[in-house]
């Protein structure tokens, strides 16, 4: 009958246990509180097929139960800003909320947060994204201003990067060397996607400090670029797993069509719920296979009851596994208890992971068609890939106003029809 508060946590089911013999509880009631930003989902994306649909909203409610005080990694345990994790999180808030305030929040905690040379979050690779977010929440919503206050961290950052690349142009970043969990371990697959990690940020880097005016400086990063692209690469064999293949493809440092025979070996085998999203960007042209990859891979955790993604999940946990809504069956795996490895073991396993977000801003960009071109969304390029399904359409939001786009098949043809607002260019695709 007293009053005793739980602090924060994410759960779907909660269970009370006494732990002395033979004692009784009396209970008056027991209240669970729903702390959720009451913002409009802008964005949309709907097609004939029903199951990517939902696969949409969830990545879209996932991110969205994250977005509290900062844009947390997850609602369960953490409830932290991983700035690793930020970026598939804000390309999803890019493709369904449009601008909103806790991407630059969170953004400034990192960096008010690691006084230089320290790295975010104590991993090389997480001061990375910190750039590649940054060059992709300028390109989509334009605010020059706010990126003019990054420049002195930005500046020395960089300056930073570029001493981390020997004179043969290979990276040897200090500190944490992390890509993703499943790839702890795998030396080899680490160095080469952290070389190509750190050939991106340098890429962006680039563009975003002639943005600035700093010409000098961005012109020093296009020639590490050029002698990062110089350097001899790993062969490609069994141990070079589909992380390390998806950003060496992004950084374009392996061809396209070898990034799909590595992605696409054994279908999602090898997947995780973070890189999946690179692994889906990097698919340059396989998109009826990339499609297929998030009905089997995404559309797995949908089939085992998740109403959110997760911090991590392989298909192989679904054989003879009961599913997360339901009371596990006897002699069924429980598939949150019985899984997770290094720091999810077991039920840490967060079920609310923002990271794992990522096909919902892919197929608003690759199937919708969306693909921004000049920074605050003020020329868009629509080139819908609609592959094996007969119509698509939805909505996209920009600092101008919203978007309405609609595709269908009409015999060989898409025929597409676009409403924007003022001031946004559109351009069409020939289909």
């Amino acid at each position: 009958l007293g009053s005793t508060e739980v602090g924060q946590t994410g759960f779907r089911f909660v269970r009370i246990d006494l732990l002395q013999p033979g004692v009784e509880l009396c209970l008056k009631e027991i209240n669970a509180v729903t702390l959720l930003r009451d913002i409009p989902y802008r964005g949309s994306f709907m097609c004939n097929d029903e199951l990517l649909n939902q696969i949409w909203k969830t990545g879209a409610y996932t991110v969205h139960l994250n977005m509290q005080n900062y844009l947390w990694d997850g609602i369960k345990r953490d409830r932290l800003v991983w700035v690793g994790d930020m970026f598939p999180e804000v390309m999803t808030v890019n493709s369904v909320f449009g601008y909103n305030e806790i991407v630059p929040k969170s953004l400034d905690l990192a960096r008010d947060s690691t006084p230089l040379p320290g790295w975010m979050n104590g991993i090389s690779s997480y001061s990375l994204w910190w750039i590649l977010i940054h060059k992709e929440w300028f390109l989509y919503q334009g605010d020059i201003a706010y990126l003019q206050e990054q420049k002195p961290y930005l500046m020395e950052l960089v300056k930073i990067l570029l001493s981390k690349v020997d004179h043969e142009g290979r990276e040897f970043l200090d500190g944490q060397r992390f890509l993703d969990w499943p790839s702890e371990g795998n030396v080899e697959s680490i160095d080469a996607g952290l070389q190509a990690l750190l050939l991106m940020a340098l890429d962006a880097g680039n563009t975003l400090l002639n943005l600035l005016g700093e010409h000098s400086l961005a012109q020093i990063c296009k020639l590490k670029c050029q002698q990062m692209r110089q350097y001899p690469l790993y062969n490609l064999n069994d141990n070079l797993n589909k992380q390390a293949a998806s950003l060496m493809g992004l950084a374009g440092l392996i061809k396209p069509d070898e990034v799909n025979i590595i992605i696409s070996n054994n279908g999602t085998k090898g997947f995780s719920t973070f890189y999946g999203y690179y692994m889906l960007q990097a698919q340059a042209n396989n998109y009826s296979g990339a499609l297929d990859m998030i009905r089997s891979y995404w559309g797995g955790m949908l089939q085992m009851g998740a109403t959110t993604f997760w911090e991590d999940f392989d298909v192989e946990w679904m054989e003879n596994a009961g599913r997360i809504d339901e009371i596990t069956p006897q002699g069924k795996k429980d598939i949150h208890a019985d899984f997770g490895r290094f720091c999810y073991t077991g039920l840490r396993h967060s079920l609310c992971h923002g990271w794992a977000s990522g096909p919902t801003a892919w197929l608003t960009e690759h199937v919708l068609g969306v693909k921004v071109l000049e920074p605050g969304c003020r020329v868009l390029k629509i080139e819908p890939h609609l592959e094996n399904l007969e119509w698509v359409k939805g909505r996209f939001p920009t600092p101008l106003g919203d978007v309405d786009i609609y595709h269908r098949k009409e015999g060989d043809r898409v025929i597409t029809k676009i409403q924007a607002p003022k001031g946004v260019k559109v351009i069409k695709s020939d289909s």
